[in-house]
C-alpha cells in the first residue's frame, strides 16, 4: 500500500501526540491502579468513559484529514486517543502501541435474519429465518477465514507510517461476547423464543446446543491458528467495559501461543432479561458454562439486571471476577452479594448525560450514593452506551470530574 505524502504527514502527526502523552508518568500510575483492582484489592474506586456510538461527534467526519478510506480509520482512532487524553482525562491508562487487528471474515449460519430499519443509526426489526424444525435442520457451523496475507499488508503499512513512534502489533479481540443469546433472537425472534419455553422447549435446546457447539468449534480454530491475543494488557478492553491488566493471565502453563485459559472472556444474555431465573438455569446458563470454563477470568453481564441470577453465577462460574451492575441492577443488592470478591463494575444511566438538558446536580447525588453503597467493594464507575452528547463534547469529561471526586472523597 503506497499512502500519499499527505497522509502521512498527518497520521505521524497525530502519532507523535500520543507517543508524548503516552510517555507520562501518569498513565503507569493508571495501570497500576487498575490491576490493583483486578488483583481485588483496589486503591479507590476506578473511573472510565466509553463513548462507543458518542464518537461520532467528539471525533466527526469533517474532523479527519487522510484520504484513503483504511488511514481514515487509523485516523479516527489516533484522534480519539488524543480526545481522551486532553478532554476526558479518565483512568484509562494511555500506552504506546497501534492496534492492527486480524482481517477475519465470519459467514453466517446458512440462515440470516433479514433487517428492517427506518434510520441509518435507528433500531430495527427483523424477520427471523427459523420458523419451524424444518429450518433448523438448514443451519449449519459459520465458515471462518482470517485473512493473513491483507492482516500482514496492513501491518506493513503501519509500521512504515508509524513504527519508529509507536509500538505496531497485530493485536485484539476476534469477538465481544460469548453470551449465544443475540444470535438466538436473531436467529428465531425474541417473543418466539419465550414462547418456545413453553411450547417447544426441545427446539430452544437444540438451538442453543447448536450456537454452543458453533462456539467451541470457533475457539478451536483461533487456538489452532494461533490468532489469539493477550488481553491482560493495561489497555485492553475487558468484558462490557473494564480493562485487563491482571498477573493472574496467562495460565501457569502459558507457552507462548495464547490459548482461551490465558484470557478474559465475557458472557451476558440480555436478550432473556424479561424470562425468570428458573428458565435462564435451564436455557441459557448450561449452554454458556462449557465456553465460560475455557477462560482464565470470566466477565459476566451488560445492560441486563442480573438480581435473581447472581447467586446462580457465582456458584457455577469458578472464574468469575468482573459482573456488571447495570442501572436496572439493585446496587445494594449488588453490593451484598459482590462485597471484596468480585470486581463492582458500575454502569451509571447514560441518560444522565445524554439528555438534551443534564441536571449535574443529580449526576453527583447519583454517583456519591453509588460509592457509599459500594463502600467495601472492588468498585469501578464506567459511563458507556452513550450514542449522543448533543454535540457538547464537554459532557463526559464533566461526569469523569465528578466520578473522580467521588472516588476520591473529594
Amino acid at each position: 500500500m503506497n499512502a500519499s505524502a499527505r497522509d502521512r504527514g498527518i497520521l505521524r502527526e497525530l502519532a507523535a501526540r500520543v507517543a508524548g502523552a503516552a510517555a507520562l508518568p501518569i498513565q503507569q500510575e493508571r495501570a497500576e491502579l487498575m490491576r490493583d483492582l483486578n488483583r481485588l484489592r483496589p486503591r479507590r474506586p476506578v473511573v472510565l468513559a466509553f463513548p462507543e456510538g458518542g464518537w461520532r461527534e467528539l471525533v466527526p467526519d469533517d474532523a479527519l484529514r487522510c484520504d484513503d478510506p483504511l488511514l481514515r480509520q487509523w485516523e479516527r482512532h489516533l484522534r480519539s486517543q488524543i480526545f481522551r487524553h486532553e478532554m476526558i482525562r479518565d483512568d484509562y491508562p494511555l500506552l504506546p502501541h497501534f492496534n492492527i487487528r486480524w482481517v477475519v471474515q465470519v459467514g453466517d449460519f446458512g440462515l440470516h435474519e433479514t433487517r428492517t430499519r427506518t434510520e441509518e443509526l435507528g433500531s430495527y426489526v427483523w424477520d427471523a429465518p427459523v420458523k419451524s424444525r424444518d429450518d433448523f435442520a438448514k443451519l449449519h457451523p459459520r465458515h471462518v477465514r482470517i485473512d493473513r496475507p491483507e492482516t500482514a499488508r496492513r501491518a506493513e503499512t503501519a509500521h512504515d507510517i508509524l513504527g519508529d513512534l509507536l509500538e505496531v502489533r497485530i493485536h485484539g479481540s476476534l469477538w465481544w461476547s460469548l453470551g449465544l443469546t443475540g444470535d438466538l433472537v436473531l436467529l428465531r425472534g425474541l417473543e418466539q423464543i419465550m414462547l418456545d419455553m413453553y411450547d417447544d422447549p426441545q427446539l430452544l435446546h437444540d438451538l442453543m446446543a447448536f450456537l454452543r457447539d458453533d462456539a467451541m468449534h470457533m475457539l478451536d480454530l483461533y487456538e489452532a491458528e494461533g490468532v489469539l491475543s493477550p488481553n491482560n494488557g493495561p489497555d485492553d478492553y475487558v468484558g462490557s467495559g473494564g480493562l485487563g491488566p491482571t498477573d493472574e493471565l496467562p495460565a501457569e502453563d502459558y507457552d507462548g501461543t495464547v490459548r482461551c485459559a490465558d484470557m478474559w472472556v465475557l458472557s451476558e444474555s440480555q436478550e432473556t432479561v424479561g424470562v425468570g431465573p428458573e428458565q435462564f438455569a435451564e436455557f441459557v446458563l448450561p449452554y454458556q458454562l462449557p465456553l465460560m470454563d475455557r477462560f482464565g477470568l470470566v466477565c459476566y453481564g451488560c445492560c441486563e439486571p442480573l438480581d435473581a441470577r447472581l447467586d446462580l453465577l457465582i456458584e457455577r462460574v469458578p472464574a468469575l471476577r468482573r459482573v456488571s451492575v447495570s442501572p436496572w441492577f439493585n446496587r445494594r443488592l449488588a453490593a451484598e452479594k459482590l462485597a471484596d470478591r468480585y470486581v463492582y463494575s458500575w454502569k451509571p444511566n447514560p441518560a444522565l448525560v445524554c439528555a438534551p438538558r443534564v441536571d449535574w446536580e443529580h449526576v453527583e447525588r447519583v454517583t456519591r450514593e453509588t460509592v457509599d453503597i459500594a463502600r467495601g467493594c472492588c468498585l469501578e464507575m464506567i459511563l458507556k452506551d452513550t450514542h449522543t452528547f448533543h454535540n457538547d463534547p464537554e459532557r463526559v469529561g464533566r461526569w469523569v470530574e465528578i466520578a473522580l471526586g467521588a472516588a476520591k472523597g473529594e
